[in-house]
């Protein structure tokens, strides 16, 4: 698999070994990692406006069992800021929190590992994880960019647009908006331009994705 671009691992776990096992093992299938002691600390990159995650393909490996705040309390406010689509979590276990990890992926995780976990499954897992990650981010932009062109079209324009998403021809729009079918065919050519579009089941296609 091709590596994600621009794509971060973000490493959670109390234990510098692990962390540093981590991050060597994912360089050496050139994946960026960036690590925390703490779920305190990582919960303070997400309260950082215009960064972290969300910004860019990533995805986290955690630690269950830490100091302080545990991982699955971090999960569950990581659940409440709406990240976890574009942040899968991956859970990393010991034996005595397979159950709970279990539940975790009921609930939203991307996966668990056990420790003493494989190398190349585990890379395998985040891999993946990255590309849902990007998929997601990738969705959401899409969307953005359809949002903004519907903002530039007129209040007729949406007039005709909806009447068109219907079925209706051209002759019937302008009977039921009372304007010319020249007029209407003028509005359904610049709703097709902005919206880039060339047909109508193009069109009805797309408002679908909203």
């Amino acid at each position: 698999m091709q590596p994600i671009l621009n794509a971060t691992v973000y490493i959670v776990d109390d234990d510098a070994s692990v962390r540093e096992a981590l991050a060597w093992m994912l360089r050496t299938r050139r994946l960026l990692s960036e690590a925390f002691d703490s779920a305190e600390a990582f919960e303070r990159l997400c309260e950082t406006p215009g960064s972290g995650p969300g910004m860019q393909p990533a995805c986290l490996l955690l630690d269950v069992r830490m100091p302080g705040m545990s991982g699955l309390a971090l999960f569950d406010r990581l659940i409440s800021r709406g990240l976890i689509e574009a942040l899968p979590v991956i859970f990393l276990t010991g034996h005595a929190d397979v159950p709970t990890a279990v539940d975790t992926v009921k609930r939203g995780a991307f996966d668990f590992c056990e420790k003493p976990f494989s190398d190349n499954a585990l890379v395998d897992r985040v891999e993946q994880a990255l590309a849902q990650s990007a998929r997601v981010l990738a969705t959401r932009s899409e969307k953005a960019r359809l949002q903004t062109r519907l903002t530039e079209l007129t209040e007729r324009e949406r007039d005709v647009m909806r009447l068109v998403v219907e079925g209706l021809p051209n002759k019937l729009i302008a009977d039921q908006l009372d304007i010319s079918v020249r007029t209407v065919e003028v509005h359904r050519a610049r709703v097709f331009d902005k919206m880039e579009v060339k047909s109508a089941v193009e069109l009805a296609n797309l408002l679908r994705n909203i």
